[in-house]
Protein backbone atom coordinates (compact mmCIF):
# COMPACT_ATOMS: atom_id res chain seq x y z
CA UNK A 1 0.00 0.00 0.00
CA UNK A 2 1.29 3.48 -0.87
CA UNK A 3 2.43 5.76 1.91
CA UNK A 4 -0.25 8.05 3.32
CA UNK A 5 -0.02 11.73 2.31
CA UNK A 6 1.95 14.03 4.62
CA UNK A 7 -0.50 15.92 6.81
CA UNK A 8 0.21 19.66 6.85
CA UNK A 9 -1.17 22.63 8.79
CA UNK A 10 -0.75 26.07 7.20
CA UNK A 11 -0.18 29.16 9.38
CA UNK A 12 -0.32 32.60 7.76
CA UNK A 13 -2.20 35.75 8.74
CA UNK A 14 -3.27 36.40 5.14
CA UNK A 15 -6.17 34.27 3.93
CA UNK A 16 -5.11 34.83 0.32
CA UNK A 17 -1.67 33.36 1.03
CA UNK A 18 -3.21 30.30 2.69
CA UNK A 19 -5.54 29.90 -0.30
CA UNK A 20 -2.58 30.22 -2.65
CA UNK A 21 -0.61 27.56 -0.79
CA UNK A 22 -3.57 25.19 -0.82
CA UNK A 23 -3.99 25.74 -4.56
CA UNK A 24 -0.27 25.18 -5.09
CA UNK A 25 -0.35 21.90 -3.16
CA UNK A 26 -3.67 20.66 -4.57
CA UNK A 27 -2.09 18.85 -7.58
CA UNK A 28 -0.01 16.78 -5.15
CA UNK A 29 -2.90 15.34 -3.08
CA UNK A 30 -1.38 11.89 -3.12
CA UNK A 31 1.75 13.20 -1.40
CA UNK A 32 0.58 16.20 0.64
CA UNK A 33 -2.74 16.87 2.36
CA UNK A 34 -3.58 20.18 4.04
CA UNK A 35 -5.55 19.15 7.12
CA UNK A 36 -5.89 22.53 8.81
CA UNK A 37 -4.98 26.20 8.81
CA UNK A 38 -4.64 29.12 11.20
CA UNK A 39 -4.39 32.88 10.84
CA UNK A 40 -2.64 33.75 14.09
CA UNK A 41 -0.32 32.24 16.69
CA UNK A 42 -2.99 31.52 19.30
CA UNK A 43 -5.21 29.73 16.82
CA UNK A 44 -2.20 27.86 15.43
CA UNK A 45 -1.33 26.40 18.83
CA UNK A 46 -4.90 25.15 19.20
CA UNK A 47 -5.15 23.74 15.68
CA UNK A 48 -1.77 21.99 15.81
CA UNK A 49 -2.52 20.55 19.23
CA UNK A 50 -5.84 19.18 18.01
CA UNK A 51 -4.74 17.82 14.63
CA UNK A 52 -1.16 16.74 15.39
CA UNK A 53 0.04 17.22 11.78
CA UNK A 54 3.22 15.77 10.33
CA UNK A 55 4.50 19.23 9.35
CA UNK A 56 3.54 22.82 10.20
CA UNK A 57 4.20 25.31 7.39
CA UNK A 58 4.33 28.76 8.99
CA UNK A 59 5.01 32.32 7.86
CA UNK A 60 7.92 34.02 9.64
CA UNK A 61 5.83 37.11 10.36
CA UNK A 62 2.32 36.96 11.75
CA UNK A 63 -0.04 39.76 12.73
CA UNK A 64 0.95 40.82 16.25
CA UNK A 65 3.34 37.90 16.69
CA UNK A 66 6.46 36.23 15.36
CA UNK A 67 6.48 32.97 13.47
CA UNK A 68 9.83 32.33 15.15
CA UNK A 69 8.22 32.58 18.59
CA UNK A 70 5.37 30.33 17.46
CA UNK A 71 7.88 27.79 16.15
CA UNK A 72 9.70 27.85 19.48
CA UNK A 73 6.43 27.31 21.37
CA UNK A 74 5.39 24.42 19.13
CA UNK A 75 8.73 22.69 19.49
CA UNK A 76 8.81 23.31 23.25
CA UNK A 77 5.43 21.59 23.53
CA UNK A 78 6.55 18.71 21.33
CA UNK A 79 10.29 18.40 20.56
CA UNK A 80 9.49 16.10 17.65
CA UNK A 81 7.27 18.70 15.99
CA UNK A 82 8.42 19.49 12.45
CA UNK A 83 8.01 23.20 11.64
CA UNK A 84 9.01 24.77 8.34
CA UNK A 85 9.14 28.56 8.18
CA UNK A 86 8.16 30.26 4.94
CA UNK A 87 9.39 33.79 4.29
CA UNK A 88 10.04 36.54 1.76
CA UNK A 89 13.24 37.50 3.61
CA UNK A 90 16.41 36.33 1.87
CA UNK A 91 18.55 37.01 4.92
CA UNK A 92 20.72 34.31 6.48
CA UNK A 93 20.20 35.86 9.90
CA UNK A 94 16.54 34.87 9.72
CA UNK A 95 17.72 31.38 8.81
CA UNK A 96 20.00 31.27 11.85
CA UNK A 97 17.17 32.51 14.09
CA UNK A 98 14.80 29.92 12.63
CA UNK A 99 17.22 27.09 13.34
CA UNK A 100 17.77 28.36 16.89
CA UNK A 101 13.98 28.39 17.33
CA UNK A 102 13.90 24.70 16.45
CA UNK A 103 12.66 24.95 12.87
CA UNK A 104 13.20 21.98 10.58
CA UNK A 105 13.34 24.24 7.56
CA UNK A 106 13.43 27.77 6.15
CA UNK A 107 12.08 28.28 2.65
CA UNK A 108 11.33 31.35 0.54
CA UNK A 109 7.85 32.15 -0.75
CA UNK A 110 9.10 32.21 -4.34
CA UNK A 111 9.41 28.40 -4.18
CA UNK A 112 7.58 26.33 -6.79
CA UNK A 113 4.90 23.81 -5.91
CA UNK A 114 6.86 20.69 -6.82
CA UNK A 115 9.93 21.94 -4.94
CA UNK A 116 7.83 22.76 -1.87
CA UNK A 117 6.41 19.25 -1.88
CA UNK A 118 9.89 17.77 -2.21
CA UNK A 119 11.17 19.85 0.69
CA UNK A 120 8.20 18.93 2.89
CA UNK A 121 8.88 15.27 2.15
CA UNK A 122 12.49 15.74 3.22
CA UNK A 123 11.37 17.34 6.47
CA UNK A 124 8.90 14.55 7.14
CA UNK A 125 11.74 12.06 6.60
CA UNK A 126 13.80 13.79 9.29
CA UNK A 127 15.96 15.98 7.06
CA UNK A 128 16.26 19.77 7.04
CA UNK A 129 14.78 21.96 4.31
CA UNK A 130 16.75 25.13 3.62
CA UNK A 131 16.59 27.38 0.59
CA UNK A 132 19.72 26.62 -1.45
CA UNK A 133 20.75 30.26 -1.90
CA UNK A 134 20.45 31.00 1.81
CA UNK A 135 22.30 27.81 2.69
CA UNK A 136 25.19 29.00 0.51
CA UNK A 137 25.25 32.37 2.23
CA UNK A 138 25.16 30.72 5.65
CA UNK A 139 28.19 28.62 4.74
CA UNK A 140 29.98 31.79 3.66
CA UNK A 141 29.15 33.50 6.93
CA UNK A 142 30.39 30.52 8.90
CA UNK A 143 33.61 30.52 6.89
CA UNK A 144 34.19 34.23 7.56
CA UNK A 145 33.64 33.66 11.27
CA UNK A 146 36.09 30.75 11.26
CA UNK A 147 38.71 32.87 9.52
CA UNK A 148 38.38 35.65 12.07
CA UNK A 149 36.27 38.07 10.06
CA UNK A 150 33.67 39.40 12.49
CA UNK A 151 30.95 42.02 12.32
CA UNK A 152 30.81 44.54 15.20
CA UNK A 153 29.48 42.77 18.29
CA UNK A 154 30.10 39.24 17.04
CA UNK A 155 32.53 38.61 19.90
CA UNK A 156 29.77 39.66 22.29
CA UNK A 157 27.44 37.10 20.71
CA UNK A 158 25.41 39.51 18.59
CA UNK A 159 24.03 38.25 15.29
CA UNK A 160 24.71 40.31 12.18
CA UNK A 161 21.14 41.67 12.28
CA UNK A 162 21.42 42.55 16.00
CA UNK A 163 24.63 44.40 15.17
CA UNK A 164 22.79 46.35 12.48
CA UNK A 165 20.03 47.25 14.94
CA UNK A 166 22.54 48.34 17.58
CA UNK A 167 24.39 50.53 15.06
CA UNK A 168 21.13 52.32 14.26
CA UNK A 169 20.31 52.69 17.96
CA UNK A 170 23.69 54.35 18.44
CA UNK A 171 22.81 56.86 15.72
CA UNK A 172 19.67 57.77 17.65
CA UNK A 173 16.97 56.22 15.44
CA UNK A 174 13.66 55.20 17.03
CA UNK A 175 12.36 51.63 16.88
CA UNK A 176 9.95 52.59 14.11
CA UNK A 177 12.68 54.29 12.09
CA UNK A 178 14.93 51.24 12.49
CA UNK A 179 12.11 48.97 11.34
CA UNK A 180 11.61 51.14 8.26
CA UNK A 181 15.33 51.18 7.48
CA UNK A 182 15.68 47.39 7.77
CA UNK A 183 12.30 46.66 6.17
CA UNK A 184 11.02 44.66 9.15
CA UNK A 185 8.18 45.09 11.65
CA UNK A 186 8.37 47.14 14.84
CA UNK A 187 7.91 43.96 16.87
CA UNK A 188 10.91 42.37 15.15
CA UNK A 189 13.06 45.34 16.15
CA UNK A 190 11.86 45.04 19.75
CA UNK A 191 12.76 41.35 19.69
CA UNK A 192 16.27 42.11 18.43
CA UNK A 193 16.70 44.81 21.08
CA UNK A 194 15.61 42.46 23.86
CA UNK A 195 18.11 39.88 22.68
CA UNK A 196 21.05 42.27 22.32
CA UNK A 197 20.30 43.87 25.71
CA UNK A 198 20.61 40.43 27.28
CA UNK A 199 23.85 39.66 25.46
CA UNK A 200 25.40 43.01 26.39
CA UNK A 201 24.22 42.75 30.00
CA UNK A 202 22.18 45.96 29.87
CA UNK A 203 18.53 46.79 30.40
CA UNK A 204 17.78 49.67 28.03
CA UNK A 205 18.85 51.69 25.00
CA UNK A 206 21.08 53.99 27.01
CA UNK A 207 22.97 51.03 28.43
CA UNK A 208 23.29 49.46 24.98
CA UNK A 209 24.72 52.65 23.50
CA UNK A 210 27.15 52.98 26.41
CA UNK A 211 28.27 49.37 26.00
CA UNK A 212 28.73 49.80 22.25
CA UNK A 213 30.86 52.92 22.75
CA UNK A 214 32.81 51.39 25.62
CA UNK A 215 33.66 48.31 23.55
CA UNK A 216 34.47 50.43 20.49
CA UNK A 217 32.05 48.44 18.35
CA UNK A 218 31.34 51.30 15.96
CA UNK A 219 34.07 53.71 14.98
Amino acid sequence: MADAPIRVVLVDDHEMVRWGLKSMLAPFRGRIRVVGEAGDAEDALRVVEGLDPDVVLCDVRLQGASGLDLCRSLVDRNPRRRVVLLSVYEDEQYLFQALRAGAAGYLLKKITGDELVRQLELVHAGESAIDATLAGRAVGTAARLASGEFWPGARQGLTHRESEVLALVVTGLSNHAIAHRLVVGDQTVKSHLKSLYRKLGVSDRTGAVAAALREGLFR
